[in-house]
């Protein structure tokens, strides 16, 4: 376990984080030429009656229990909130604790006529770095059955002690659409991983409490 004085670091600063409005990705363009017709097809605001359901929810940053998926009211996406996800090492850092990962399986459903691309994630949490150290934060996702996977990394270089948000709009060459008339769920795998460097001290990355999670905003077309 971190010893006390690193868990009030961890508790305290991610209460005082402070509170963010979500980022609107809007679509910078009317319309976009589908990858799969290679025509140009009308992007659209999400229609009625999109809902989602988390199917699985796996991995040792989220346990059974500590992660929750909200989709928004307008199905224009989703937040993922956490109450058990970081990662430290250095000090007395448990070697296995380096790393901590989360693997969530969402199923989008949405009408026929309909298609959907991840275009941005935004995430937030609070990190402590010591000098030499460093510390990731690492989001990739695929749809089921596809070999197209996008990613986006970053990295907080110490020494650091602050909240931390990252806004990543995916650009539109980039965007990876679910093929239109096939089930396939949407794979996001995250994680948080520290690098202790030469430091006898532990750094760590957090993304918990009630001010840290992670956000993915969809675009829409039709088919």
């Amino acid at each position: 376990m971190m010893n006390t004085r690193r868990l009030g670091i961890v508790v305290g600063a991610a209460v005082l984080l402070p509170a963010l409005a979500t980022a609107t990705y809007a679509a910078a363009s009317a319309s976009e030429t589908s990858p799969e017709t290679g025509t140009e097809s009308q992007l659209v605001q999400p229609p009625d009656g999109v809902t989602m359901d988390v199917v699985t929810v796996l991995g040792s940053g989220c346990p059974a229990g500590t992660a929750r998926v909200t989709p928004s009211d307008d199905g224009d996406g989703f937040t993922v909130s956490f109450d058990k996800y970081l990662a430290w090492g250095g000090g007395d850092a448990p070697p296995t604790d380096f790393r901590k990962n989360c693997q969530l399986n969402v199923r989008v459903n949405h009408p026929e006529n309909y298609t959907y691309a991840v275009v941005g994630i935004s995430s937030r949490g609070f990190a402590h770095v010591e000098p030499g150290a460093s510390a990731v934060r690492r989001t990739s996702y695929y749809f089921q059955g596809s070999s197209e996977t996008r990613s986006v990394t970053h990295t907080i270089e110490g020494p650091s002690n602050r909240s931390w948000r990252f806004n990543d709009r995916i650009p539109r060459s980039e965007r990876v659409y679910k093929p239109c008339g096939e089930n396939r769920n949407l794979n996001i795998n995250t994680e948080v991983r520290v690098n202790a460097g030469d430091s006898e001290e532990p750094s760590f990355i957090a993304v918990e409490s009630v001010n840290a999670d992670a956000a993915y905003h969809l675009t829409w077309r039709r088919c």
